[in-house]
């Protein structure tokens, strides 16, 4: 059985960007090797003592924008990447594939039954993120495949751009800057990175700075303040109005 490749590169790409705020805390002495746990399944936890007895990493909470099944088991460990993979290949012997790196992140499939995978994610030339989990199926639904942008605040909701299609167009203008516009509403004209923006009727300091992954605009939920729209909870979802506009939407939270 082989990790397709769009799910190799989905669990590679999402790993170093997104967990940078989540290390910072992490205790310097690493613990025991984790035992098996009632949250994870049988196969994850027995994969996850025989990796942690190698890595010998610190057991801590996986970081919810990996997207990761409620099997997954996440150590980490201050041990460069490039040190572990051959360690962790060792251990496992003939039941791992080969490493599959992308970008600062490696996943290994393990041949059990059903597959897992073992993911080192690089958080810099020191410390690394070690992720065990079950190997997605047709039935499991791969990680997220949108990378988490630098300068996103942990905890904030933001929207897509693609989001706000039929309350808000939303127009690249080049060089990190996008204009929202709403026919009922005007325009607002903002920056990545940056939290000074710029309305119809002059300049504004917008809650928290826009962000982007490289192809979409994501945008802070409370700046669509600046807009002049309103957001109101309806069950699950959030309703945006802007003008006479509205639509239901799901804010991403990092």
């Amino acid at each position: 059985m082989r990790l397709s490749l769009s799910v190799t590169l989905g669990l590679a790409l999402l790993g170093p960007a997104s967990l940078a705020q989540t290390t910072q805390t992490a205790p310097a002495t690493p613990a025991k090797a984790p035992a098996a746990s009632a949250t994870t399944n049988r196969g994850v936890s027995a994969l996850a003592v025989e990796v942690g007895a190698v890595v010998k990493g610190r057991l801590m909470s996986c970081p919810d924008s990996l997207k990761l099944s409620g099997n997954a088991v996440c150590l980490y460990v201050q041990t460069p990447a490039a040190t572990l993979r051959p360690l962790v290949k060792g251990k496992l012997a003939a039941r791992a594939g080969d490493w599959k790196t992308t970008g600062k992140a490696s996943v290994l499939l393990v041949k059990d039954t059903p597959a897992n995978f073992v993911m080192l994610s690089a958080l810099n030339d020191k410390e690394t993120l070690v992720v065990v989990d079950a190997a997605p199926t047709a039935k499991t639904a791969a990680p997220a495949k949108v990378a988490v942008p630098t300068g996103v605040v942990k905890g904030q909701p933001y929207v897509l751009g693609s989001d706000l299609i039929g309350v808000v167009k939303v127009t690249s203008l080049g060089g990190g800057k996008y204009r929202l516009s709403n026919a009922d509403q005007g325009t607002l004209t903002v920056t990545v990175g940056a939290r000074a923006a710029q309305t119809d009727a002059g300049a504004v300091e917008l809650p928290l700075a826009p962000a982007t992954d490289g192809r979409n605009l994501i945008f802070p939920l409370a700046g669509l303040r600046a807009l002049g729209c309103t957001t109101t909870p309806n069950g699950g979802v959030l309703t945006v109005a802007c003008g006479s506009d509205s639509v239901g939407l799901k804010p991403i939270v990092f």
